[in-house]
């Protein structure tokens, strides 16, 4: 009998490049592929790539070089890059690294087994368009293990809101939502398998505007709805959003929808206007604190995250010292921050930046301030009671780990054999990533 051939994934980036490998490993499983946590055995590798940030990029060409001796052990391996680096730099990976067989940009990995065939026929199989076809129309049914609690389903991709920095409107194309009906069967086939917890991806996910199964465009407080009437599915979350579409509906869902968890990423980039309309984010700091007021008056034990750009091109000390004030205004549990990076092809990219050292420094302050309000929201949970969703065993006897509804990563004593149970339990410490706790 022959040996089913090897599948080795290696995902960077968001949640929605993880989705997206699940989505490939399952058309590849039905081609016989069989997954393995280690490059060293398998017949395929797939580099599912984010292209967010400039050393993101260079680690998939730095992955490629280590991967390239795997092949002269192994003729018949087959390599590919996959995601949002394939799509802005196939031409570049194809030219300085010969050892890549196959690329596909994410808009088209539901062609990847006809890819894959071609490769082994001894073509470069590259896919970098942006086709008309819906892509999940066209890939295999999706088939989770029922072992796993908690799931990621796209429910949009694309952007529209070319923001000056960002590379995701030329990389994944314009804003699509798919229909209700067909994200409403896999959150169903999600349940059934096990899953109690889905996040709803997208890159502007607050954009969906959906097909509704009673013809009508649906919003995504619409579908929030619908995903809490499916019998299993006990939490939903969605990321990541955009200030612009937080609507009245979705803010109102907050407070009145039991299933929809109190956490919430929205990125504000900045808190400087001006530096805001250079960005081409078309919203005010005044605007995005409004919003996080309305959402708190709905739900007020909601958890924030957000995400910072410091140093972007024309950023004084001024814009700077306001983006302080917009933290300290809104208070953060969890936050992202980075030193402005450009990326080719942005308008932003022909803009002077902001020195190196200063952009630095920046960082330091910001990140620092994020850390203590992130350190104070921790350790005001102590005592206090969650809610927790055990994932996996941790390090400890008996121990389990799970997520809050705040999305705190929890760690419960004594709560072997409750996998995927969301259980009740006290807070009796906090670290600066995580919770300890024991059931009540």
């Amino acid at each position: 009998m022959t040996a089913p051939k090897k599948l080795h994934v290696k995902t960077y980036g968001c949640q929605m490049n993880v989705y997206d490998s699940e989505r490939m490993a399952e058309a590849m499983a039905a081609q016989g592929y069989v997954a393995t946590d280690t490059p060293d055995d398998a017949d395929l590798i797939l580099l599912n790539t984010c292209h967010i940030r400039e050393k993101a990029a260079e680690k998939v060409y730095s992955e490629l070089g280590r991967l390239k001796p795997l092949k002269a052990r192994n003729p018949d391996l087959r390599i590919g890059v996959a995601g949002c680096v394939a799509q802005a730099e196939g031409a570049e990976i194809a030219a300085r690294q010969p050892a890549v067989d196959l690329i596909v940009g994410p808009q088209s990995y539901h062609r990847l087994p006809d890819l894959v065939a071609r490769a082994n026929r001894g073509e470069r199989a590259i896919d970098t368009d942006m086709p008309d076809e819906d892509k999940f129309e066209h890939l295999p049914q999706l088939r989770t293990p029922a072992a796993r609690p908690t799931a990621f389903l796209t429910v949009q991709e694309g952007c529209d809101k070319f923001c000056a920095f960002c590379v995701v409107p030329y990389t994944r194309g314009a804003e699509a939502s798919r229909p209700v009906r067909r994200l409403l069967d896999e959150a169903r086939a999600l349940a059934d398998r096990g899953v109690r917890e889905v996040t709803l991806l997208g890159q502007n996910v607050n954009a969906y505007h959906g097909e509704g199964p009673d013809g009508r465009t649906w919003s995504l407080a619409d579908l929030v709805w619908a995903m809490a009437d499916i019998d299993g599915l006990e939490r939903i979350r969605f990321t990541t959003s955009h200030p612009n579409d937080m609507t009245d509906d979705l803010i109102a869902a907050h407070g009145e929808c039991p299933e929809l968890m109190p956490y919430l990423h929205l990125p504000v980039q900045s808190g400087s206007d001006r530096v805001l309309k250079a960005m081409n984010r078309k919203h005010t700091a005044a605007r995005y604190v409004d919003i996080v007021d309305r959402l708190r008056a709905a739900r007020p034990d909601l958890a924030l995250s957000g995400d910072f750009i410091v140093g972007f091109p024309g950023e004084t000390d001024a814009d700077f010292e306001d983006t302080l004030r917009l933290v300290e205004r809104v208070g953060y549990a969890q936050a992202y921050s980075f030193k402005y990076s450009a990326r080719p092809g942005t308008p932003a990219a022909e803009r002077a930046g902001v020195p190196a050292a200063v952009a630095a420094e920046r960082l330091h302050r910001l990140q620092s301030l994020l850390t203590a309000q992130q350190r104070a929201a921790q350790e005001a949970m102590v005592g206090g009671i969650v809610d927790v969703l055990l994932e996996k065993p941790g390090r400890l006897p008996g121990q389990m780990v799970g997520k809050s509804q705040h999305l705190h990563a929890v760690h419960v004593a004594d709560a072997a054999g409750w996998g995927g149970r969301i259980v009740r339990a006290r807070v009796t410490a906090a670290a600066p990533n995580s919770l300890a706790a024991e059931l009540v």
